[in-house]
Formats: structure tokens, C-alpha cells, sequence
């Protein structure tokens, strides 16, 4: 191996001229605009076919998860503020976001900022404070999402009712996480009462079931970014940059690139392509495709055997 190839992140960031970096990091609110349309678009869409109904309004049901459960990555470049030029457009397509997939968006700002700063350490990264499935079951349960929504729904009452005490929300911002939680948990009432007093179940059926089928997805997406990657500083080596194919960078707009995104943060979803070509045979940690990370996992590629059954 040369020297190129054991470059660290910020070696190679520091080799980037000046002109790249403003290449790299100029922001855009046509890309957002078009891909945040497309994606609300289609949620109204397979939303309406399964409020009408029919024979095939259940075939609809997981599409409308998979759409909805990733608002997920679009909230994640609105609070990083790189989705759109536009300041105020981040801002509320962050809330709409936020709200469908019952995140609250100033508390997982601060949740993912600490991520970023602390990335993979054992020690500090709030992703890593609950620990990573370790056995067959324990990965089983993580997949159906259940322990996620338990976590969300947990955090929304806690943060609505009692002193914030999470370690990654500064004091300075603890009063507007406890008023966005509390916002959202009286929209989310409002919402139900107006369904109850018309007598529609529509929500029930275009949003929250599809939420549940679809979040087993984002489970599996999101378990490649950083499992079994070293515990070390370098972007490079603790991060994996996912292979697949065009719809699921689109859907997750381009996150996949996650290399890419945490060695260089203020690059905007749609110049991720052109950073992965800078970094290209730099990548520590790469892999082909979800489904055959998920298979590895459970075959736990750290000792390359099967996760125990219990």
C-alpha cells in the first residue's frame, strides 16, 4: 500500500484546493426542491390509493413505509442545513419531516451533531449508548423497529414533561426541545381527536401502519452505516460506504455515500457522487448492497460466524 492509500480524512480534505471545496460545498435549492417534491408526491399518491381503497390498497401499504420511513434521510440534510440554499426552507421542510416520522427535529439536531462529533466512539457517540445487536434475537428485535418506536415515543413524553437531562442537548437548548416535543404531542392529539369526531381512519392507514411496516427498512439501512467499522477518528475506516442502486440513493438521498457525508459534512446531498469519485480506493469500509450486510451481520462479520441464536 502507498502513502495515497493510507490517507486519513483530513489529509485529504486539506489536499482539496480551494476552488473544490467551494465546488463541493455550493448550495442549491433546485436539486432539494425537485427531490423533496417528487418524494411528498408519491406519499400523497400511494397515501390516496389506500384511502380509496380495493383489492390492492394492502400491496400499497409497504411502499407508502418505505417513502415515509425516509423522510428520515431528508430530515437528516435539512438540520445539517445543506438540503436547500434557502435557510428557512431546511427550517420547515425539517418540521414537515420531523412531524410524519415522530422524530422532533431540535432534539435529534443536537442527538446527531453529537454523532458526527463523536463518531463511533464508544464512549461518546449517543448511537452507540444502547449497543448494537449481538445475537440472532437481539438483531430480530431490532429490525421490526419496536425498540425504535419505543425510544421515540419514550423521548416525546419525556422531553414534553420532565428535565432534560440527555448529555448531548446543551442547556441553551433544552427549553425549545421540551417546546417542540410538547407541540407535537398536541398536533398528534388534535390530529387523532378530528379523526375520531369525523370518523375516518385514514391516518391510521395512509401514515401510521405504513410507518411500522416501513421502519424495518430504515433499521437495516441504518445498521450498515457504522456496525463493525474500527473505533478510530478517521472518517475513512469508521464509517461504510454502502454500494446499491440508483432508488435507494434516491430515496435516502444519496446517504448512502456515508463515507463521504461524514468525512466532509457541508457537502450537500446531490454533490455526494462527485466527493465519492475524490475519494475513490481511499474507503476503508465499503459493502455491497443492504440485504448482504443484514445476511453478515448475521453471520457477524467481526468473527466470521453466525450471531449467536439467543
Amino acid at each position: 500500500m502507498n502513502m495515497a492509500d493510507q490517507m486519513d480524512h483530513k489529509e485529504i480534505l486539506a489536499s482539496l484546493s480551494s476552488e473544490q471545496r467551494r465546488h463541493l460545498c455550493a448550495q442549491s435549492d433546485g436539486p432539494g426542491l425537485l427531490r423533496i417534491a417528487v418524494h411528498f408526491g408519491l406519499i400523497l399518491l400511494f397515501g390516496a390509493l389506500i384511502v380509496v381503497g380495493g383489492p390492492w390498497a394492502w400491496l400499497f401499504m409497504p411502499i407508502q413505509g418505505v417513502l415515509l420511513v425516509f423522510l428520515f434521510t431528508a430530515l437528516h440534510e435539512t438540520i445539517h442545513g445543506t438540503a436547500f440554499r434557502t435557510s428557512w426552507l431546511n427550517t420547515w421542510v425539517a418540521n414537515a419531516c420531523s412531524f410524519l416520522v415522530i422524530l422532533p427535529s431540535q432534539e435529534f439536531r443536537y442527538f446527531h451533531f453529537a454523532h458526527h462529533r463523536y463518531t463511533h466512539d464508544p464512549d461518546k457517540d449517543p448511537e452507540l449508548a444502547g449497543g448494537k445487536p449481538d445475537t440472532r434475537l437481539k438483531l430480530l428485535v431490532y429490525l421490526t423497529g419496536l425498540p425504535e418506536w419505543y425510544w421515540r415515543l419514550k423521548n416525546i413524553f419525556k422531553n414534553a414533561f420532565l428535565p432534560i437531562s440527555s448529555d448531548y442537548v446543551p442547556t441553551r437548548g433544552r427549553a425549545r426541545v421540551a417546546l417542540e416535543a410538547r407541540v407535537f404531542l398536541a398536533l398528534y392529539a388534535v390530529l387523532a381527536g378530528l379523526s375520531s369526531a369525523i370518523g375516518t381512519t385514514a391516518l391510521l392507514w395512509a401514515w401510521i401502519l405504513p410507518l411500522i411496516l416501513g421502519n424495518p427498512f430504515l433499521r437495516a439501512y441504518l445498521l450498515a452505516e457504522h456496525s463493525f467499522c474500527p473505533h478510530v477518528a478517521d472518517m475513512l475506516q469508521n464509517t461504510r460506504k454502502t454500494f446499491t442502486n440508483r432508488l435507494v440513493r434516491w430515496i435516502a438521498w444519496n446517504m448512502p455515500y456515508h463515507i463521504e457525508h461524514h468525512a466532509y459534512p457541508s457537502v450537500p446531498f446531490h454533490k455526494l457522487p462527485e466527493f465519492h469519485d475524490i475519494l475513490r480506493g481511499h474507503h476503508g469500509e465499503t459493502e455491497n448492497g443492504y440485504a448482504r450486510f443484514t445476511h453478515r451481520y448475521f453471520e457477524d462479520p467481526k468473527t466470521g460466524r453466525p450471531l449467536n441464536a439467543g
